[in-house]
């Protein structure tokens, strides 16, 4: 809150906050970032160009105006301020796929229902669709992909920061479990020439990986298997890295996950889990509200560093660190025992 800034703006400001999220979401739908790229725009020529109402269309400009997303010029003209340029999908930080994914209408809907949650202690998206939010996507292909597209969008903006912590180029063969459409996987060895990868997920999933890995050139280094964490994983890494997996899921479902990992794993071998770190007491707004994040939607949570190493001790690991990175995310590192 800033000194001009009373106590009951700053709670109607919060209050309020989901609309800015949807009118932002609404543009990343639309592409209007991309449409008007670098140029100054007419919201009737916006209008025709992303088919939308004219007047309606420049309330939601305006409004993003007033959020340094966009910047409106004289006659209702447009470009985009130092925000918007991070809904451009060409942009290297976008954020523009996972923009899109959160006004989807079943993550909607399930975040409709925290109170549920809240006060029943179960998952609020199993509650509202009747199935899990993996099941439910398997069957919603629209749904799976605004969800993978998201996920891609995440991987990008945190990819750089722990890139720049952690020494992956250490390990000549990287295991990516659960690694989606390989972003991640793709990434780790664009930096580090010398080593391959293993690209593991469900098979839907990694259907179209081999395009994002052969844009990035890295397709000759990588190999791709699908299949489920729960039933096992391939063999042969040197490195297992999980990230963003195990705060999807509970303490039970993560010691299945762990324990199948292991039984892939020789002695020595190392377990890297990307995550967020939870924090001390009032802090750590990011972490705190991903963990209302996994309640509401896939079921899951986000833990500490002594809960992480907990976890490990439990499937045969032995923690050994945890290395922040800019980005609020960490590598906490195991060792196969």
């Amino acid at each position: 809150m800033s000194d001009s800034q009373t106590a009951e703006s700053a709670i109607y400001d919060l209050i309020n906050s989901f609309r800015i999220s949807q009118a932002i979401s609404v543009a990343a739908r639309l592409g209007l970032a991309d449409v008007i790229g670098a140029d100054l725009i007419s919201t009737a020529d916006l209008a025709i160009r992303t088919g939308t109402d004219p007047d309606a269309l420049y309330r939601l400009l305006r409004a993003l105006a007033a959020v340094e997303v966009l910047h409106e010029e004289p006659n209702q003209t447009f470009r985009l301020d130092r925000l918007g340029h991070l809904l451009r999908r060409d942009h290297p930080g976008s954020v523009a796929g996972w923009a899109a994914f959160i006004s989807e209408p079943s993550y909607w809907a399930a975040w409709g229902e925290l109170l549920h949650s809240v006060q029943t202690g179960e998952n609020a998206f199993r509650h509202v669709h009747g199935v899990d939010n993996w099941t439910y996507r398997s069957e919603h292909p629209q749904a799976a992909s605004l969800f993978d597209d998201g996920m891609t969008s995440v991987a990008e903006m945190v990819v750089g920061s722990v890139l720049e912590a952690f020494d992956f180029g250490r390990f000549a063969t990287i295991a990516d479990i659960g690694g989606g459409r390989g972003a991640f996987l793709a990434a780790i060895l664009t930096r580090h020439a010398g080593s391959r990868g293993v690209l593991f997920d469900l098979p839907h999933v990694v259907a179209g990986a081999d395009i994002l890995l052969g844009g990035a050139g890295v397709s000759d280094r990588c190999r791709i298997e699908g299949g489920t964490f729960f039933d096992g994983v391939p063999k042969g890494a040197d490195a297992y890295i999980l990230k963003s997996v195990l705060h999807d899921w509970e303490d039970d479902d993560c010691l299945r996950i762990l324990r199948a990992c292991r039984a892939a794993m020789r002695e020595g071998n190392a377990l890297l889990l990307v995550e967020w770190a939870l924090g001390p007491a009032n802090t750590n707004q990011s972490a705190k509200f991903s963990d209302l994040n996994m309640l509401v939607s896939p079921g899951g949570r986000e833990r500490t560093v002594d809960e992480y190493a907990a976890l490990m001790k439990q499937s045969g690991f032995l923690f050994k660190a945890e290395t922040s990175s800019r980005s609020g995310r960490s590598v906490f590192e195991g060792t196969a025992i």
